[in-house]
């Protein structure tokens, strides 16, 4: 009897999953094929082709893709490799505590894949949660003053670090790097800075006075521990979080992802530093920062 196997069947989305095929005829060849539902119904999909051992087996942790989306061994590949059924399409995960993605695993039988449509129904199937959020870990929507965001605490007393997690120029509020952040024990502020609720929709300066009052917002906690912050961003976030690391004493650590390595492109219209806050001019404002 044919077996499709995966652990853990529920697990965060960072987390490795272990599949195997058994009862398999040995040395039969046969194609796993992943499918994932966004929450807009658009469809993302991965597959792979393999030849069972002389067990009739196939365990992705050890055997070589021969094909399909990636060739090798990639214990993960099903999974990094999903592609959009609508190009260009970006997988986004809005609902972070509610419920998770489920990805569907199907095997068939290769013989029976003509020009990469199914002829048949699978031989075995599965379907696989992948959570942005663990057990315990309590979301806090965040209306401070002009602050706008999403605080992400760890099960627990604390105390925690405290991380300021920012994205780029889609703008809106992003949560599922703080909530998976705060599930490794990290107290998260998932922070808006442009095109939600009544912030700008599309800001003309950066206001660096708006990120020390978050930073100030987090260290104040009871739950935070320490004298700084880190602070990870991508994209058009990555400026911000770099004039962050460079002028506010609060910022002990930065990640910059996918980003320059200086600050130009939106002028600052307020750089703080410790004693007081400066102005900066926008000429001065759009010269990199560094010898």
């Amino acid at each position: 009897m044919i077996q499709l196997t995966a652990t853990p069947v529920s697990a965060l989305v960072d987390e490795p999953v272990h599949i195997r095929a058994t009862g398999l005829i040995p040395f039969q060849m046969v194609s796993f094929q992943a499918s994932l539902e966004d929450e807009n119904g658009d469809m993302f999909y991965s597959q792979a082709h393999y030849r069972a051992n002389e067990f009739g087996e196939v365990d992705l942790n050890h055997a070589s893709s021969l094909g399909g989306d990636y060739m090798g061994v990639h214990p993960m590949g099903l999974f990094w490799s999903l592609k959009p059924e609508k190009l260009l399409t970006r997988l986004l995960k809005r609902d972070v505590m509610n419920r998770p993605f489920q990805v569907q695993v199907k095997l068939y039988d290769l013989e029976l894949i003509v020009n990469n449509k199914v002829a048949s129904a699978p031989k075995a199937s599965l379907t696989l949660e992948r959570w942005y959020v663990a057990p315990g870990v309590t979301r806090i929507k965040v209306r401070e003053g002009r602050l706008r965001g999403a605080l992400f605490l760890p099960p627990g007393e604390g105390l925690f670090p405290g991380v300021i997690d920012l994205f780029g120029g889609l703008g809106g509020l992003l949560e599922f790097r703080a909530s998976l952040l705060a599930s490794r024990g990290f107290a998260s502020l998932a922070l808006a800075y442009h095109n939600y609720e009544d912030l700008p929709r599309k800001p003309e300066v950066t206001d660096l006075e708006y990120f020390e009052e978050a930073a100030n917002f987090l260290l104040r906690h009871p739950k935070v521990f320490g004298s700084g912050v880190g602070v990870v961003s991508v994209c058009q976030g990555v400026q911000i979080g770099l004039s962050m690391a460079i002028y506010l004493k609060q910022v002990t650590a930065t990640v910059l992802i996918n980003g320059t390595n200086f600050p130009f492109g939106i002028p600052q219209a307020q750089t703080a530093k410790a004693g007081g806050n400066i102005s900066v001019s926008k000429e001065e404002a759009w010269k990199p920062v560094g010898p």
